[in-house]
């Protein structure tokens, strides 16, 4: 066995490995993991999206939530499993396109078929006769097919005229724009995560924001935008107010935000403006979303050295239905003192009480507020390590009290510690996001569009017209027209469509001279 039979042996595995890769079968197939694997990142919340409602997901569902952050369904987008679909469909399409664009390259060059031996075998057929010679009714055939037809004119050694007629030919080009359209969408994706960056803060209600990385509660941007090379737009944005509505049964209705928004962070032009779900406020080619709400407690505290602190912490929603929430107050006292205050609450916008001190709520209007508070003394247990502003470490802490307060009451504790519930202000979760290819991610979606509607809108037909003259010289013959049709992509109407074809090609053409037959009067000879 020679060496060279051996490498081939040896290249043969991998070479029917790139040969199903690279087949439609294997793309089209690909696709759909891709838009399966999409489906959680639609049910499910995302980190990219709402860090809040994940962590609040997780614990609501425990093993299973947890177990969903290990496969890395809370950011699908950015998961491993993802890119490899991803990826593999990229070499796929590449794969299968080139070769079929060359094909279908060729075929638009090529010259259409030459008619078939015998037309009355195809699927339709017609024959008919006219009065017209070969070259007058090649003439009228051609007129009849218009421009919509490719036709080809050929001359046969027996003296018939054949006319060859293609259309359809933009089917295969809707197909091969449509995919050409998916591989730019999948590069124009993958290029926009390098130059995109997306931010996330939680506003309150009469305080703002500047579009600078040090002033996100989250910030997510992609290699090249983290490298520096992507300027976050110069704006700064303030909360006038947030609305939320609500149906008879509670439900979401719509949320909006308003607010006031200067260009530049120097500025002193003001815009104002209105953000609603699904319908960002763009600025600078950033995109800004109303992601979500909830409420902020304002607390006034009484601290053990006399002090008095004013604390506005944002609380978590951890119902989506009724909005009762969580949150906690960390007021740090002079180091070394052990007088520092913590405060752990849950808040109800609508209360409603449970018995034994505990309450819900029963409805995210807030209609009837009312904060229930746990607040401990001692030390905070400062360690430089950041940690989440929703937790507290009560390690080093004693509980001082307890106590279920409405808006203006107020609770006194030991040691001078007294907290008032002043009211409360909503908040609203605001993401900045930036991806330079959404325009042309439009133009791409449109584009597929076109090609998918060619696609399937556009049947492929091959007609065939012999114009076969006069027989055997006979002064008077009519010459003869046999048409046949083949519908390449059939959709069940090319029986009527060949048959309104006929009928047209009949009537180019001339009718045949009637031939008067010679009068036989022998048997009436002599009868004078």
């Amino acid at each position: 066995m020679s060496a060279r039979t051996i490498a081939r042996a040896a290249w043969r595995p991998a070479l029917m490995a790139w040969r199903r890769l690279t087949s439609m079968r294997t793309a089209l197939i690909l696709l759909f993991l891709l838009a399966l694997a999409a489906v959680p990142g639609s049910l499910l919340p995302q980190e990219s999206l709402n860090p809040t409602k994940v962590s609040a997901y997780i614990k609501s569902h425990g093993a299973w939530g947890r177990f969903l952050g290990h496969i890395g369904a809370y950011d699908v987008f950015g998961s491993v499993w993802f890119a490899a679909i991803y990826l593999l469909l990229f070499v796929s399409l590449i794969g299968c396109l080139i070769p079929r664009i060359r094909v279908h390259v060729r075929a638009l060059r090529r010259r259409p078929l030459a008619a078939p031996r015998n037309l009355d075998r195809l699927p339709e057929n017609g024959s008919f006769e006219t009065s017209a010679s070969p070259e007058e009714y090649s003439a009228a055939a051609r007129q009849v097919f218009g421009r919509r037809w490719r036709v080809e004119r050929r001359e046969e050694p027996s003296g018939a005229l054949t006319l060859s007629a293609e259309k359809g030919y933009s089917r295969e080009t809707g197909n091969i724009l449509f995919h050409v359209a998916l591989l730019a969408g999948l590069i124009l994706i993958a290029v926009g995560r390098f130059y995109s960056y997306q931010g996330s803060i939680i506003v309150t209600q009469g305080t703002g924001f500047c579009n600078t990385v040090s002033q996100y509660d989250s910030w997510k941007p992609g290699r090249l935008a983290a490298e520096g090379k992507v300027r976050p737009a110069p704006f700064c944005l303030t909360l006038n107010k947030f609305t939320a509505t609500y149906t008879s049964e509670n439900e979401a209705k719509n949320f909006a935000a308003a607010v006031t928004y200067q260009s530049d962070a120097t500025s002193t032009v003001d815009h104002h403006d209105t953000i609603k779900v699904n319908h960002p406020l763009r600025l600078e080619g950033d995109r800004v979303y109303l992601i979500g709400h909830g409420f902020t407690p304002v607390l006034t505290v009484h601290m053990p050295d006399g002090t008095v602190r004013t604390d506005t912490p944002n609380y978590v929603p951890e119902d989506p239905t009724t909005y009762l929430s969580q949150g906690v107050s960390k007021l740090q006292a002079s180091k070394g003192a052990n007088n520092d205050i913590g405060i752990s609450g849950i808040f109800a916008p609508t209360a409603e009480d449970q018995g034994n001190g505990l309450i819900t709520s029963i409805s995210p209007r807030p209609s009837k507020p009312e904060l229930s508070i746990f607040v401990y003394q001692g030390n905070l247990n400062y360690t430089g390590i950041p940690v989440s502003v929703y937790t507290l470490d009560t390690s080093k802490m004693h509980k001082i009290g307890a106590a279920n307060l409405v808006p203006g009451q107020t609770v006194h504790l030991k040691n001078g510690v007294s907290v008032r519930f002043d009211g409360w202000k909503p908040w609203a979760s605001i993401q900045v996001s930036h991806d330079p290819t959404q325009g042309y991610l439009l133009i791409v979606a449109v584009a597929m569009v076109v090609g998918l509607f060619g696609s399937l809108a556009v049947r492929r037909r091959r007609l065939w017209v012999r114009i076969t003259p006069s027989g055997a010289g006979t002064a008077g013959s009519p010459t003869v027209v046999s048409v046949g049709g083949l519908a390449r992509s059939d959709t069940g109407n090319f029986t009527a469509e060949f048959a309104a074809l006929l009928e047209r090609l009949t009537a180019a053409a001339p009718a045949a001279p009637a031939v008067e037959l010679p009068v036989d009067d022998t048997v009436g000879a002599g009868r004078e």
